[in-house]
């Protein structure tokens, strides 16, 4: 596949799966009041829908990249693998009711067994060096990128 069929076939992908956060972090707004710690249910249905708006525009953007085929797929796979974890951990928490010891702020006084926060705090921080990478990929691909204007 041609590198530009590829970016922009990657764009498309980025396209759907902002779409379908919005659409999941629709029903969830629906279930806030119903977790363990609704306020973590909350940050779920916030994380949701600003993780989608930026794929969303990551995926418009997507084809504009100056970047080979491996640095593209590490990219795209990394930015969705740190989005999709930092969602779920936030979920899990939400779920166990647990999380004060990795998002204080959003948990508050809801802690979990040391196995639920050791989890959510695996899951969390794992999104943190995929989503780096990602994003550093992505600021290395609009290295050459043109405004697509008439300069």
């Amino acid at each position: 596949m041609h590198r530009s069929n590829a970016l922009s076939h990657q764009g498309g992908r980025l396209l759907q799966i902002g779409v379908a956060l919005l659409l999941f972090t629709s029903f969830e707004g629906f279930a806030v009041p119903y977790f363990t710690a609704p306020s973590l249910g909350r940050s779920v249905h916030t994380l949701g829908a600003l993780s989608a708006v930026l794929l969303l525009a990551l995926g418009l953007l997507w084809p504009r990249l100056d970047l080979g085929a491996t640095a593209s797929r590490v990219a795209l796979w990394f930015l969705v693998y740190s989005d999709f974890a930092i969602i779920a951990a936030f979920l899990m928490a939400a779920v166990w009711g647990a999380g004060n010891s990795i998002v204080p702020l959003a948990a508050g006084a809801a802690h979990g067994s040391a196995f639920q926060e050791t989890a959510i705090t695996a899951v969390a921080y794992s999104a943190a060096p995929t989503g780096i990478t990602s994003f550093a990929l992505i600021f290395w691909g609009l290295r050459n990128a043109t405004t697509g204007g008439d300069g």
